[in-house]
């Protein structure tokens, strides 16, 4: 640490600050501490330093489907940054919602145990149980949708949605029909949100929504041949790129190809969706993202600076080859 500060021109509790991820610290020296740092390999005594400083170096995360996109990706952008700063993780999944499992999560990884507890569990459910527990310890919530707030990471997918909408709408197309997402998830109230936000805004009229009972490409599929055997279906908002692959192959059955005959815009931009055939339009959110947001995040609240607003991470759209103007007969 003593040749770090050297090289840095600072002293060593400059550094020690800086390696502790405390929030006194200018840029500019959090800079130059970081680069001196890379450039002599320092590697800091894990065990030392959370003797010194009381604390375990660990944050803990408690998720909820991990096989759903956003909080699988989300967990990756906690733990690498988790990693960047020092500080390992420790994971507790939950197979169920009800409020006892997630007390139980909870108990698992308690003060003596982490020093912040991040909860990956973006269902109406798990937030509402969350919401009641008062502990010791900050915590911070993945709540999709949901406005900015001093105690949750959220991306904009209202606006995300509004989007992809309004994209769709600007090429001529009079409605656009949704594949909404499975109940009791916050991402499918905000993309149908920003959905009929859309719609109304334009005054264009709101098909009847078609809902899935899970996340999967097979649930796209049912409810394309839904909307496949309907001649006035053009345009299609399709809740996540899995469900816009099923919609595909369901109008593809029937002889019906976009953009040519219908046109659709995903959710979630995956990294395959750049070579679906044809490659899909959709819209990014950076869930890496909101784990280095929320990394970040509570080790200010660990750091003791005061709570403040966590800004949404903005969406992006993606325009690729599912999309064009509705054919004129």
């Amino acid at each position: 640490m003593v040749d770090v500060a050297r090289l840095a021109g600072v002293s060593p509790q400059t550094v020690s600050r800086v390696v502790n991820g405390a929030v006194n610290v200018s840029p500019e020296i959090r800079t130059r501490v970081e680069r001196a740092i890379e450039q002599l390999q320092y590697t800091r005594n894990a065990a030392a330093a959370a003797l010194a400083s009381n604390r375990t170096r660990t944050i803990g995360v408690v998720s909820f489907e991990l096989s759903v996109i956003g909080p699988s990706v989300a967990l990756y952008g906690i733990s690498e940054e988790a990693r960047r700063q020092g500080y390992a993780t420790r994971l507790v999944t939950l197979d169920s919602l009800e409020p006892e499992p997630v007390r139980a999560a909870f108990r698992t990884i308690g003060p003596d145990e982490v020093d912040g507890i991040i909860v990956l569990a973006p269902l109406e459910d798990a937030l509402a149980v969350v919401a009641d527990m008062h502990g010791d310890i900050p915590v911070l919530t993945f709540q999709q949708g949901s406005p900015a707030h001093e105690s949750s990471i959220s991306i904009d997918e209202v606006l995300g949605a509004r989007m992809a909408v309004e994209h769709l709408l600007s090429l001529g197309h009079q409605t656009v029909w949704h594949v909404q997402g499975p109940a009791g998830w916050m991402a499918t109230d905000a993309r149908t949100r920003g959905w009929r936000e859309a719609l109304s805004r334009a005054g264009r009229p709101a098909p009847p929504l078609l809902s899935a009972r899970d996340w999967s490409p097979d649930e796209g599929y049912r409810i394309g041949r839904e909307l496949a055997a309907r001649h006035d279906v053009t345009a299609v908002f399709a809740a996540n790129d899995h469900f816009a692959l099923g919609v595909m192959k369901a109008f593809d059955d029937v002889g019906r190809h976009a953009p040519e005959d219908f046109s659709i815009v995903g959710f979630d931009n995956l990294r395959e969706s750049a070579f679906f055939r044809p490659a899909l339009t959709t819209v990014t959110l950076d869930f890496e993202a909101v784990g280095q947001v929320a990394v970040s995040t509570i080790l200010e609240r660990i750091g003791g600076a005061p709570a403040h607003l966590i800004p949404l991470i903005r969406p992006e759209l993606v325009v690729r080859e599912t999309s064009a103007s509705p054919r004129r007969w």
